[in-house]
């Protein structure tokens, strides 16, 4: 038997680990925290078998998320590393992705824009917050076909996670889940867009 009984989004900034970011810089990403530590508490209490975790990313993409979601998880955690196809195929592979037996977590790890301000680490592009609010706005919508095409109407967002996403979004579909959006939180006072969302 398998059953998905959790599925998130989470950002992986490293700056958010305690033995990373000071004080100062955690307070200012504060919203985000909070929220990471609010599923934290969910996955706990319903303790999945397994966690399926994609990130576009190694090493932090993978390990800022699960330090926050899955710190003392004594379960098997599946990693899948993404790369830089069509969104639309990664939703098309997490549709076709076997996830196992038992009960199930997933957590799409990525950030949204890395351009939203000046002094972030890729300068200010107006596809930035443009792309974030989009992405947004048709997560909230359930609109896939809005999502499939972010990368190509907002090419200068300098992105991270839309695939990740997508990859996510594909397994709920293929599993026949009905999943409900949640938006938790979402910042970028440092120009990248940390978008924390519960999907299931």
């Amino acid at each position: 038997m398998k059953e998905i009984i959790f599925a998130a989004i989470s950002p992986h900034p490293p700056i958010i680990l305690p033995n990373v970011g000071s004080a100062s810089e955690r307070r200012q990403v504060s919203k985000t925290i909070n929220s990471l530590e609010y599923l934290g508490e969910k996955i706990r209490e319903i303790s999945p078998d397994k966690i399926i975790i994609s990130s576009p990313h190694p090493d932090w993409g993978f390990d800022v998320p699960l330090f926050f979601l899955a710190r003392s998880f004594k379960g098997e955690i599946e990693k899948i590393l993404i790369g830089l196809g069509e969104p639309r195929d990664y939703f098309e592979k997490g549709k076709n992705f076997e996830i196992g037996t038992g009960k199930i977590a997933i957590i799409a790890s990525g950030d949204l824009s890395h351009c939203l301000r000046e002094d972030g680490p890729y300068g200010f592009h107006p596809d930035g917050p443009k792309f974030d609010k989009e992405l947004i706005q048709a997560l909230k919508k359930k609109d896939l076909e809005k999502i499939f095409q972010l990368d190509r109407l907002y090419p200068q967002a300098a992105e991270c996670g839309l695939r990740s996403f997508c990859f996510a979004l594909g397994i709920l579909e293929g599993n026949n889940v009905d999943w409900r959006p949640e938006i938790l939180s979402y910042e970028g006072p440092f120009g990248v867009g940390y978008l924390v969302a519960r999907l299931l």
